[in-house]
């Protein structure tokens, strides 16, 4: 089960007793299917709102749906599958209440899927988009090239699903917004999407990981739409990279932040928080889905939620900020805590790292150049490999490798 389920399932048990009595479970009422161009589109018309994992499994190929608290009417024996590169769908229950539906499929695809909500007659549905998977750069927040042909296991696919560990990066910045400028015109949004990029092909070439950019060029993305990206792809971890300015030009080295409901732990957090910040703030409550309850068990859930992700971040962060220490100067030995906007998911660890102040003269030379840049990318890798190392999620490749010890993380 997906560490957020996990975490959801356990506050809303933890508020049990305030949940009204006789709530019924949703209905996975019709599914429809047509094809594009490029893709072959499935919807899921659903009776409300749900919960929703998806992975994938080879040998032979498998897309796997689990949908949590919801139950199935509606069949698939409708449906035109003929050259399509679903085989055959099928569903059983699992859990309490919760249904699972396969898809057999004849090739590898590349899977993107998101939920919508009620819009003129239509209701709740579930999109799932099957793509070739040959074209997955293109498709979706690309890396930059292909990842290669994943090796295969020795591992016994049905032994457990094995999947991805999500990581999000966001390149700060982009577009209309460059960021910081340094005294010889170095954009920060620039630094940092190549810095960005260079993560993200890492995480690519390591198995057991998984990993989309927030934007792979140079374009704005509002900061809520950062964090809705996030908690779309089921993120386990969020990585905002940033190469910002300083109240103080001397100011040198990377930080790492991450979340504070309370105060700034400095005035230099407090001033980058305000910074990132403008007027762009989110609102948590709607990422946990919790529009339908009470609004005291509400702000309960999402109270005991953040507290658990900060001190997730916290230990992320102080990671990271390890792995850093032997490749630049720190400019704080601790993790810093401010009210960062882009931080402030309430079930994704999240952190926001300052690569160096491009406002410094000998930061912003060092992170213009391909060399250095790699060298920050690679100590973010090994800080995030590090970390998950000590806290894989429970459904992952990397914690099943780790209780059978074999595996290639």
């Amino acid at each position: 089960m997906h560490r957020r389920q996990m975490l959801l399932n356990l506050l809303l048990a933890s508020a049990a007793l305030a949940l009204p009595l006789g709530a019924s479970a949703a209905q996975i009422r019709a599914v429809r299917l047509w094809r594009t161009d490029d893709k072959l589109r499935l919807v899921f018309d659903l009776s409300g709102p749900v919960q929703y994992k998806t992975f994938m499994l080879s040998a032979p190929e498998r897309l796997i749906i689990d949908l949590s608290g919801a139950q199935l009417t509606g069949n698939f024996s409708q449906l035109a599958l003929a050259n399509t590169p679903i085989k055959s769908i099928r569903s059983g229950h699992f859990g309490q209440g919760d249904t699972r539906i396969v898809l057999d499929l004849n090739n590898p695809v590349q899977l993107n899927s998101f939920l919508l909500g009620p819009e003129g007659s239509q209701g709740h549905r579930l999109v799932v988009d099957l793509g070739n998977a040959a074209q997955a750069s293109v498709q979706i927040a690309a890396v930059g090239a292909l990842a290669p042909p994943e090796k295969p296991s020795p591992l016994r696919d049905n032994a457990h699903p094995k999947r991805d560990i999500m990581v999000v990066v966001d390149p700060g910045h982009g577009g209309k917004d460059p960021g910081a400028i340094g005294s010889k015109g170095q954009r920060e949004k620039d630094v940092v999407l190549s810095i960005a990029q260079l993560l993200a092909k890492r995480l690519k070439r390591e198995k057991g990981f998984d990993v989309r950019l927030v934007r792979n060029d140079d374009f704005f993305v509002p900061l809520r739409k950062r964090v809705e990206i996030a908690h779309k792809m089921n993120a386990d971890m969020f990585i905002s990279v940033h190469a910002d300015a300083a109240p103080r030009l001397t100011a040198s080295g990377a930080s790492v932040y991450a979340l504070s409901e309370g105060g700034a732990t400095s005035a230099t957090a407090r001033f980058m928080a305000q910074r990132e910040n403008g007027a762009d703030l989110i609102g948590a409550t709607s990422l946990l889905n919790l529009k339908d309850k009470d609004p005291m068990l509400a702000g309960v859930i999402l109270d005991m939620s953040m507290n658990a992700t900060i001190a997730a971040s916290l230990q992320l962060g102080n990671t990271v900020l390890g792995s850093l220490s032997g490749i630049t100067s720190l400019h704080q030995k601790r993790v810093e805590q401010a009210g960062f906007a882009v931080l402030k998911s309430p079930d994704v660890p999240s952190i926001l790292v300052e690569t160096g102040f491009i406002s410094n003269v000998q930061d912003s030379q060092r992170l213009v150049t391909a060399r250095h840049q790699q060298a920050v990318a690679d100590g973010l890798f090994e800080g995030l490999q590090r970390y998950f190392k000590h806290n894989p999620p429970v459904d992952s490749y990397m914690a099943w490798a780790q209780e059978h010890k074999q595996g290639q993380v």
